[in-house]
């Protein structure tokens, strides 16, 4: 039985988020298989296609795949699309593109998500800029996932160093989720907002966080296909995420090879 001070928040257990651990590692080795793997030439179903392959050799189902009907293990985002897209033959990489892999897996019933936006070949300064400022966003915001602060502390980290960095777009109407026995679950984290609101953040409790910022304008439309959402300007867009579980001793990113501690060190010991 879960032990739950909450209904809408799954808090786990230290066993069972050694169980998360485990499909978050799996997460985090197949992105990091995928990231080498992005070239110029490679079709993004070529890079899911490797992804299911990996995921399965070892012992982990695909979280995406059948989920609400999506057809793929992986969301490929090239470019303006900011997050959904759907992987396929046709669609080629080319040197200067930017893609969004989001990526999920579940491992005896536990789930983990994560995502890293990757530069195809040589990028325009301003996208090596853009993905800079959304991955140090989502590091921020993990930072603030600590035991006995409100969930939109971790909404407002992120806002506030997107904003620190000049003029970036946003998303709204997307965001980070609850995780743990299903991938989506209560509560939804906005990427911006005032602190100090929502559920005290407890040990136990897990979460996926994710920015999604563009370069251009927030405002976003979904293509006809029902999945792809793209910004409504045409420029690009990046997207990371990490599921991190709130412990004792700070947050403890799940799908992070390290467990974050090389990117969290320098946030905790500047607070």
């Amino acid at each position: 039985m879960f032990k739950r001070r909450r209904p809408a928040i799954q808090v786990k257990t230290a066993e069972q988020v050694e169980s998360m651990r485990a499909a978050g590692l799996l997460v985090g080795r197949t992105l990091e298989l995928l990231r080498e793997a992005v070239k110029p030439g490679i079709t993004t179903m070529d890079l899911d296609v490797l992804a299911e392959q990996h995921i399965r050799d070892n012992g982990g189902v695909p979280s995406f795949k059948g989920y609400h009907g999506f057809p793929a293990t992986i969301c490929a985002s090239v470019n303006e699309e900011i997050v959904h897209g759907i992987p396929s033959a046709s669609k080629t990489l080319r040197d200067g593109d930017v893609i969004s892999i989001d990526c999920g897996a579940i491992v005896d019933g536990w789930h983990g998500d994560a995502a890293v936006t990757v530069p195809v070949g040589e990028v325009a300064p301003k996208l090596t800029r853009l993905l800079e400022v959304t991955e140090t966003s989502l590091w921020h915001g993990l930072a603030a996932g600590v035991a006995g602060a409100r969930l939109t502390d971790i909404s407002h980290a992120i806002e506030s160093y997107v904003r620190s960095q000049g003029r970036y777009g946003i998303v709204e109407g997307y965001g980070g989720h609850g995780i743990g026995t299903r991938m989506h679950m209560d509560p939804l984290i906005p990427n911006h907002g005032a602190p100090g609101h929502g559920p005290v953040l407890e040990v136990g409790m897990c979460f996926a966080v994710e920015p999604m910022v563009n370069l251009g304008t927030k405002n976003t439309r979904e293509l006809d296909d029902g999945w792809t959402v793209i910004t409504t300007d045409g420029h690009q867009s990046a997207h990371f995420e990490h599921t991190f579980a709130v412990t004792e001793d700070g947050p403890r990113v799940l799908t992070a090879l390290d467990e974050g501690v090389e990117r969290l060190g320098p946030l905790r010991s500047s607070t």
